[in-house]
């Protein structure tokens, strides 16, 4: 059974929650990490996502990663802080401010090697690597300059493992930041060169299908994460129940790639 690690840096904490709590119910498993489902389908592939720990619990293959501890707080309060593993929350104390440069330079390189620590312990527990998943945001400190860093630092360490993420992409009508392009810029140069495969979500386009599609008059923010969370299931569902098609991430990038370079992905 291949097993992927899943290494979350926590911009987007709250639709990375979301996502949790939807693969949480398509595999059954309740917020105290105990399995209710019907189905056996629902534990073939559960080792994906999943550890099993003692009294058969299982615990999302999840690292949360932030440079200020209120994210980190907000987490463990939520409904299903219970689930994720106490010692997979590492959080810095000053924050990035929005600049690239302190998250990858500064207070992200002060941080970093807790979290790789980290990320060996979760490779050590698989049965065999597949991969990385990387959730983050594009227009903040954290998730551009963090987590573009972080992506470097694992991309040298498992060169031959696929390096796959979730990235949102800033949008200038949708915007509560001035410098969001610069850390754009800054962190697709990384993507490019160190990434096999980047889905991008773009709030802009959310709203749009809100608006057109579900024709929604007054989207807020928990009907774009409810978006994000079932489009997200539904580009890993190949890898968590068993079928022929796209059944692992480097099938994944065989059939989507033409060209190293061009693995930007609109879901």
């Amino acid at each position: 059974m291949l097993k992927i690690n899943k290494s979350f840096s926590v911009c987007c904490t709250s639709f990375l929650l979301q996502f949790w709590e939807v693969l949480g119910d398509e595999h059954g498993i309740d917020i105290t990490g105990n399995y209710r489902g019907d189905s056996p389908l629902q534990l073939e592939r559960i080792n994906v996502y999943f550890n099993e720990a003692y009294s058969h619990k299982y615990v999302p293959r999840s690292i949360l990663v932030d440079l200020e501890p209120g994210t980190m707080d907000s987490v463990r309060s939520s409904k299903i802080g219970p689930l994720f593993r106490p010692d997979n929350f590492i959080h810095g104390n000053s924050g990035a401010g929005n600049n690239w440069a302190k998250g990858h330079y500064t207070e992200g390189a002060e941080l970093i090697e807790n979290v790789m620590d980290v990320v060996r312990n979760e490779c050590e527990s698989c049965d065999c690597l597949q991969g990385f998943q990387l959730i983050h945001s594009l227009g903040g400190g954290t998730g551009s300059g963090m987590g573009t860093l972080l992506i470097n630092k694992i991309r040298e360490e498992y060169p031959d493992r696929i390096m796959n993420t979730f990235s949102v992409v800033p949008s200038p009508k949708v915007s509560d930041t001035v410098v969001e392009p610069y850390n754009a810029i800054l962190s697709i140069h990384q993507l490019i060169e160190n990434t096999d495969e980047t889905f991008c979500i773009d709030n802009e386009a959310l709203y749009d299908i809100c608006f057109r599609t579900l024709k929604l008059t007054n989207p807020t923010y928990g009907d774009l994460n409810h978006l994000v969370s079932l489009t997200m299931s539904g580009v890993t569902t190949s890898l968590r129940f068993p079928g022929q098609l796209n059944a692992d991430l480097r099938k994944l990038a065989v059939n989507m790639v033409p060209f190293p370079r061009l693995h930007f992905f609109m879901p």
